[in-house]
């Protein structure tokens, strides 16, 4: 073997020994599944999604909001204590209610919740196949955002969704 031969395999294989050592690359946050007690959905990537979304339908992007995050939480836990999402669909628990008793003050805000799908990939998927859920994500009067889930293990579903996309009055 000549000098310049085994150079070149001693090269190559230096370099495989580091590839082999290097960590594949870490799974998108949208794609973390939240299927379990101690998982929490990271709101930046969830509205980086959401925002890239708009964007290519020519809206603005959406702000995430502490305070939406909260109350979004708060409903999330709601359902997934009482296994459906039935409890959001009027009175004391729709969307300006909850808003109004929180005393934050919308001038709009629309509510979208779901249960079973485990990824922001899969629920931000959900979502923009339904008309009223995908018509909430590119609503033009929203500037914030807040989203959160709630994992219930005895439940068919696992992991509840609830997010609200608003507009606070001036």
């Amino acid at each position: 073997m000549t000098p310049g031969r085994a150079c070149r395999l001693l090269s190559l294989l230096a370099f495989a020994g580091l590839a082999a050592c290097a960590q594949p690359p870490a799974k998108p946050a949208f794609y973390q599944d939240l299927g379990s007690p101690s998982a929490a959905i990271d709101t930046a990537a969830a509205a980086n999604l959401i925002n890239n979304y708009r964007q290519n339908n020519g809206l603005p992007p959406l702000q995430v909001d502490p305070v939406l995050n909260q109350i979004a939480q708060e409903q999330a836990d709601l359902l997934a204590a009482r296994d459906s999402i039935q409890v959001s669909l009027g009175g004391e628990r729709a969307i300006d209610a909850r808003l109004k008793a929180a005393g934050y003050p919308a001038a709009s805000a629309v509510e979208n919740v779901s249960a079973g799908y485990r990824t922001m990939a899969e629920t931000f998927s959900g979502w923009r196949e339904l008309k009223t859920h995908n018509a909430h994500m590119l609503d033009p009067n929203a500037t914030r955002f807040g989203i959160a889930t709630a994992y219930a293990p005895g439940s068919k579903y696992k992991v509840f969704w609830a997010g609200i996309f608003a507009a606070p009055a001036e």
